[in-house]
C-alpha cells in the first residue's frame, strides 16, 4: 500500500491498524536541537484521545506515546524520530455480526475490490485511530514552527444546522469544554443537539476552521506544489472530511472582483512596509504566503456507523440489512479538531524548510 507518507524535507510515515498491537510513525527531516520530550507530544494526543466525554467514542486507549529514537538528552539529533503507540482496548468481537457486509459510507467495498481482503475490524488501515500517529507527528511541528514564532490552533464552529456567533469567538474558550469550540454560549445547544442524536441511534456532521499565525511572507510554490494546494490535500486525507476551503473560499462564486481581491497599502508598521485590508484569500497568494493569518475550513460528514438500519450488500453480492454496533463518535468532528490542526503544522513545517534552501 502506497500513500502512507506526507512532505518533502519534513516527512512523515505512519503505519499501523485500527485493532492491530500498535500504531507507529517516523518522522524524518526534524532539525538537530530542538528540545523533545513525550511529555510535549501529550497533551494534543490528550485532546484526540477517544472517551474524553459521553459525546466521542467510549474506547478507552491512552494513546501513551512513547518517543522510540531521534532524541537524546532531551534534544532531537537530526535523525528520524520513531514514535509508538499500543493499542489496548480492541473489541474485535464489536464486528463478527457485519464482518462479511460493506458499512455504508466506509471504505469497505472499495478496499475489499482494491485489495481483495480487508480488515473488518473497525476498518484496520481506513480507520481513524491511524490520526493518533499524525496528531503526534504534528506535535512535533508545532514546536518546531514555534520556535519561528508561528502557532496553529483550531475549533469547531458549526455542527449540523447550529453555528457559533463569530462575534462570540475567544479562543481561550477552546480547551474549557468537550466540543473544543470557541464560542462559550453554544455549549448547551451543541449538547441538546448531540443528546438528541445519540438518542436517535444517529451521527451528525460539523465544521471546523484551522488558523495558522505568524507565517512569513514566502512559503510555499507557485505551481503544483502550491501551499493551499499542499494544506487542503492534507486535509481532505483526515478520515470523513468531504469539503476544504481555503480563506473565504466557497464565496468567491458568488463575488465579484471588486467585492473579492484583499487591497493593501503601505504601512510602515509592518514586517514588510505592507498592511492588507482583508483577508478573502485565507494568507496565501499565488500557492505563496502573503504574511497574513492561514485560515481553513473543513466540513466533516457524519459518522457512518451509527445504529439506524440501513441497506447494504454482502461480499457475496446479496442485499442485507445492516445496523453498526459498538463505540462510535456520534460527531466525529469533535475529535478531529487536533487531528486538522496537526495536518496543518505538518506541511507548514515542510514548507518552511523548503523555503530556507530557495534562496541564497
Amino acid at each position: 500500500m502506497a500513500g502512507s507518507q506526507i512532505g518533502r524535507l519534513f516527512r512523515v510515515t505512519t503505519f499501523g491498524e485500527s485493532h492491530g498491537p500498535a500504531l507507529g510513525a517516523i518522522v524524518e527531516g526534524c532539525p538537530a536541537g530542538l528540545p523533545l520530550c513525550e511529555a510535549d507530544l501529550q497533551h494534543d494526543l490528550g485532546r484526540r484521545r477517544p472517551g474524553q466525554s459521553r459525546f466521542t467514542t467510549q474506547r478507552q486507549e491512552a494513546d501513551q506515546v512513547r518517543i522510540l529514537s531521534g532524541v537524546f538528552e532531551g534534544m532531537t539529533t537530526g535523525t528520524p524520530i520513531g514514535l509508538h503507540i499500543e493499542n489496548s482496548d480492541q473489541r474485535s468481537r464489536d464486528y463478527k455480526e457485519i464482518q462479511n457486509l460493506f458499512r455504508p459510507g466506509h471504505a469497505d467495498y472499495t478496499y475489499w475490490h482494491k485489495y481483495g481482503v480487508r480488515d473488518y475490524r473497525g476498518g484496520g488501515r481506513s480507520s481513524a485511530r491511524e490520526t493518533a500517529m499524525r496528531v503526534a507527528a504534528g506535535g512535533i511541528a508545532k514546536r518546531l514552527l514555534a520556535t519561528w514564532g508561528v502557532q496553529v490552533r483550531g475549533a469547531l464552529i458549526a455542527m449540523g444546522d447550529l453555528q457559533i456567533e463569530r462575534s462570540r469567538w475567544q479562543w481561550q474558550e477552546v480547551e474549557n469544554n468537550p466540543f473544543f469550540t470557541p464560542d462559550a454560549a453554544m455549549v448547551e445547544p451543541f449538547t441538546a443537539l448531540l443528546e438528541q442524536i445519540r438518542q436517535e441511534g444517529d451521527s451528525i456532521g460539523a465544521l471546523l476552521e484551522v488558523e495558522a499565525t505568524g507565517v512569513p511572507v514566502g512559503w510555499g510554490e507557485p505551481i503544483f506544489d502550491r501551499l493551499d494546494a499542499d494544506l487542503a490535500k492534507a486535509m481532505m486525507s483526515i478520515n470523513a472530511v468531504k469539503g476544504v476551503e481555503i480563506g473565504a473560499g466557497m464565496a468567491a462564486a458568488q463575488a465579484r472582483g471588486s467585492q473579492w481581491v484583499d487591497e493593501m497599502v503601505a504601512d510602515s508598521q509592518q514586517a514588510n512596509g505592507v498592511a492588507f485590508l482583508s483577508n478573502r484569500a485565507g494568507g496565501i497568494l499565488g500557492g505563496i504566503s502573503s504574511g497574513q493569518a492561514i485560515t481553513i475550513r473543513l466540513a466533516v460528514k457524519p459518522t457512518s456507523s451509527i445504529m439506524v438500519p440501513r441497506r447494504t450488500v454482502d461480499i457475496h453480492g446479496v442485499d442485507q440489512i445492516i445496523q453498526t454496533r459498538g463505540r462510535h463518535d456520534p460527531c466525529v468532528g469533535i475529535r478531529a479538531v487536533p487531528v486538522a490542526e496537526a495536518m496543518a503544522a505538518l506541511v507548514l513545517a515542510d514548507h518552511a524548510l523548503r523555503a530556507r534552501v530557495s534562496r541564497l
